[in-house]
């Protein structure tokens, strides 16, 4: 499974950038605004630290619009993938910026059939919402169960699933047994996965032993 980081905070991106754990970057109008920097500048360097899927949203909501924002997006960088919302508009969008050889991201997805629709027009990622759901007491979960269980029907529907607002650890060890292809998660969720108490415990532990056979050996 793939790891994304969803922030538009470069230093972040800059300090994972080496870890080998993030294949990729997604960002949204809300995180670039809390940035308090240019989308393009932002991107421009990003592209310069990861190698991986970068998502950069269109904020036009009609698709002429959508694709022509799409189209100058996707020169910042090879790597860039446009970002647009699951419409009617956004669904057209995505089949003209995917006929034109520009990776597509549909995002705000919250139905099985709304991904189908996706993948019918050659999404390369759809981006279901887990948390928002959950938090109108619907089973975000069981979209991304749905979802998978559909594409598996289906060989030839190569969109992959990018399982979205995720809140917690559970959400992406879920994700995991789903079978979803990515996860796109904050900074701050990947540095709780990368630590435990009992790790930070045993290698005290070992540290001390190993300061004590030092010890004795002289």
């Amino acid at each position: 499974m793939k790891i994304f980081l969803d922030t538009a905070d470069v230093a972040q991106v800059k300090a994972f950038a080496q870890s080998g754990l993030v294949d990729g970057v997604t960002t949204n109008p809300s995180l670039v605004a809390k940035s308090g920097h240019s989308f393009e500048e932002l991107l421009q360097e990003m592209v310069t630290l990861i190698d991986g899927p970068i998502s950069a949203e269109v904020t036009a909501l009609d698709a002429e619009g959508m694709c022509a924002q799409g189209r100058r997006l996707a020169k910042i960088g090879s790597n860039i993938v446009v970002k647009v919302p699951l419409t009617k508009d956004g669904l057209q969008a995505c089949e003209q910026l995917t006929q034109e050889g520009i990776g597509v991201n549909v995002t705000l997805c919250f139905t099985p059939m709304q991904a189908l629709l996706a993948a019918k027009v050659g999404a390369t990622y759809i981006s279901p919402f887990v948390g928002r759901l959950d938090d109108i007491g619907h089973d975000g979960l069981r979209l991304l169960e749905d979802i998978r269980a559909i594409f598996d029907n289906y060989p030839d529907l190569t969109t992959q699933i990018l399982g979205a607002s995720l809140r917690n650890q559970h959400h992406v060890l879920q994700c995991a047994l789903i079978g979803v292809d990515v996860v796109t998660i904050p900074p701050s969720l990947l540095e709780t996965m990368v630590g435990h108490p009992l790790t930070k415990s045993g290698l005290d532990t070992f540290m001390k032993d190993w300061a004590t056979s030092k010890k004795s050996a002289i």
